[in-house]
């Protein structure tokens, strides 16, 4: 599950997964494929956001979906690290109220 777009450290209590480069239409399923997998091994899930220098629609898709997902199944999703490419577009979509985030 390892690629140049999402690297993973993972124990039995969280999978951290540590996204890089830019999550754009080309590779965002990518991202929600390996976010969808890791809840469904993982209580607690959190993503790394602290390298990705461009996020589209689609890429915030992916991680609302994994939210829903985790919400739905009892789990715990959790953004880390956002870069400021990606925390403003988190903040103009108002989601900085709807995820978890932190430092």
């Amino acid at each position: 599950m390892e690629s140049k777009l999402i690297n993973y450290e993972k124990d039995d209590s969280h999978c951290t997964l540590f996204v890089q480069g830019d999550v754009d239409l080309s590779n965002s399923s990518q991202l929600r494929k390996t976010i969808l997998s890791a809840l469904k091994t993982s209580p607690l899930v959190e993503v790394d956001l602290n390298n990705v220098t461009y996020i589209d629609s689609s890429g915030i898709a992916a991680l609302v979906e994994g939210l829903q997902y985790a919400n739905s199944h009892n789990k715990r999703f959790v953004l880390k690290q956002l870069s400021n490419p990606v925390k403003s577009i988190i903040e103009l979509a108002r989601l900085d109220q709807v995820f978890t985030i932190e430092d």
